[in-house]
């Protein structure tokens, strides 16, 4: 009798130490998992604006009397909306900020449509009605900022673009704030589009772009810093990172043009 309590007790001490050792595994690989599905969202967001960033101001070489718009129009904690001449700022109640871009998109510069056209930021056709263009490109105006999904309720990194200006496409989930501040010749401080005034726009030289993420639950709560620097504690389950970047504009001759 007393060799069977000691067994079972031997036998439930390495039971409940498979478990806790199960446990503790899963525990870490959905963390991992986790924190992976984090890193990817922010590097792709950040790529994404970054390369349309760099595309501002855009014109081909050889297009020659071409009048361009501002490169670039901005929103504090808001989203460019509006005509694409004569934009203007919704708020956003995820405080997030946005960017409209502007160049001329070409068949080299965007991956071409299945009729041969150049395409926005979520891979529609857009035509050019500007003679002075002709067949060497087309305007686009690709306005960029984070929302939470109607559908999921999940935050996610939304592009409009000129190809159906009216619909919004979700291009990365997870996305919960845009953070952007802008570069001005000559200035000593990148400042909040708010602060730059509408002749200003041909100015910038440069963005500080940042992406706030947020993961699946995890049990429990988790401090990060957000894109102003501060130290935050969630106020839900959900880890938390900001990624960031600084993005020259290359194109700012063709901007001024």
């Amino acid at each position: 009798m007393v060799e069977f309590l000691i067994a079972m007790a031997l036998g439930l001490i390495v039971t409940a130490g498979a478990v806790s050792l199960y446990t503790a595994q899963r525990n870490a690989f959905v963390q991992a998992s986790n924190a992976n599905r984090i890193r990817e969202a922010g590097l792709t967001a950040l790529m994404l604006i970054g390369q349309q960033l760099q595309m501002a101001g855009f014109v081909p070489a050889d297009v020659v009397g071409y009048n361009a718009a501002p490169a670039l129009f901005g929103c504090s904690g808001g989203r460019p909306t509006g005509a694409d001449d004569s934009l203007a700022c919704t708020t956003l109640s995820t405080g997030s900020d946005g960017v409209a871009i502007r160049y001329v998109a070409d068949l080299v510069s965007t991956w071409p449509s299945s009729s041969g056209q150049a395409t926005d930021c979520v891979g529609q056709a857009v035509k050019s009605s500007d003679a002075v263009l002709g067949d060497q490109g087309a305007p686009v105006v690709n306005r960029y900022f984070a929302n939470v999904s109607g559908s999921t309720g999940e935050p996610e990194l939304y592009c409009v673009g000129s190809g159906n200006a009216g619909s919004a496409q979700p291009l990365v989930e997870g996305v919960e704030r845009v953070r952007l501040r802008y570069w001005l010749d000559g200035a000593a401080d990148a400042v909040n589009a708010s602060a730059v005034a509408a002749d200003q726009w041909m100015n910038v030289v440069a963005v500080d772009v940042c992406v706030l993420v947020r993961g699946a639950p995890q049990g429990r709560r988790s401090k990060y810093i957000d894109c102003d620097g501060v130290s935050t504690l969630g106020t839900d389950l959900r880890p938390r990172q900001v990624f960031s970047r600084r993005v020259a504009l290359r194109n700012r001759a063709g901007a001024s043009s």
